[in-house]
């Protein structure tokens, strides 16, 4: 099956990637910037390829950056998702997955939370841009047929992961002796989910579904303060603490409820937090002396 899979990041490639079933190869062609019109004109050309399928991954992540410089997440997360739609109106491209935010439930305080829950309320401008692209995949949904999975992932961390997320912070500020930086007092949890089974779960989703949005998480929350000391284990040292206010933007606690992705795409995360930090701190381990180097902010 030939998809596009979009980055923001720019520029163009085609890879055939290891399949996550024996039936078959997927090619991919990746990477290139949605935020602006002119890409029916790039090297994509969408016009001259077959495309069965798009998976929008593009965005500008982050929710506390969001509340300094609204307009960029904006610019991608909600004008790249519409640029992305309209190339698929326009040249019958027939699926569009979207990669949304567990962010869009915001503090509701019913966990866990499941997809029906009311989105309604953003607290930061990333979960505002990010409720405003799923709108408009409805919107396109409804008016030129285009059938549409939305996943909201929670939290992913793995191998290689974001340096801005708290696991790969953890792991190179405990590693390296650096203070680890703690918002709150180090008991909120979040749903880290591992990028294997993100990944498992977002092919599953190319089957025709019509229009859904499910959940991606692990259904296992983890105390941040219990996760800091298991990246001491892992790593052999003892984190340096320094606790900053909680941010208004951020919440106690977020939990997936994973039934609708267990129904729809027989779908349930595989691998487990200890699994997956170990393997995360065992990567940063084989790529230190460069790894080390990544700004964390």
């Amino acid at each position: 099956m030939p998809m596009m899979c979009v980055s923001s990041t720019g520029g163009y490639s085609k890879y055939k990637i290891i399949p996550t079933s024996p039936s078959s190869a997927l090619t991919f062609a990746i990477e290139m910037d949605c935020t602006i019109f002119s890409i029916r004109n790039s090297q994509f050309a969408i016009r001259n390829s077959q495309f069965d399928a798009v998976i929008n991954l593009a965005a500008r992540a982050g929710v506390r950056p969001s509340v300094e410089n609204p307009w960029v997440y904006f610019e991608t997360n909600t004008t790249g998702t519409l640029n992305l739609l309209e190339l698929c109106r326009e040249f019958g491209v027939g699926k569009f997955v979207l990669a949304s935010s567990s962010s869009l439930y915001g503090n509701d305080p019913a966990l866990p939370w499941r997809e029906d829950a009311d989105t309604n309320r953003p607290i930061s401008p990333y979960t505002a841009s990010k409720k405003a692209a799923e709108t408009l995949c409805h919107t396109y949904h409804y008016l030129h047929g285009i059938d549409v999975t939305i996943f909201r992932y929670f939290t992913v961390y793995g191998s290689a992961g974001r340096p801005d997320m708290m696991p790969f912070r953890m792991v190179q500020w405990i590693s390296e002796g650096r203070p680890v930086t703690v918002y709150g007092d180090g008991s909120q949890s979040r749903d880290f989910t591992y990028v294997n089974d993100i990944a498992r779960g977002t092919i599953a989703g190319l089957k025709p579904l019509g229009y859904e949005v499910i959940n991606l998480g692990s259904d296992r929350p983890a105390a941040l303060m219990d996760a800091i000391r298991l990246v001491e284990e892992l790593v052999g040292r003892q984190a340096q603490l320094d606790f900053r206010p909680l941010h208004p933007a951020d919440v106690p606690a977020t939990w997936a409820d994973i039934g609708q992705a267990e129904r729809l795409l027989g779908w349930r995360p595989q691998v487990g937090f200890r699994e997956g930090v170990a393997e995360l701190a065992g990567w940063y381990r084989e790529n230190r002396t460069w790894a080390k180097e990544i700004a964390t902010g």
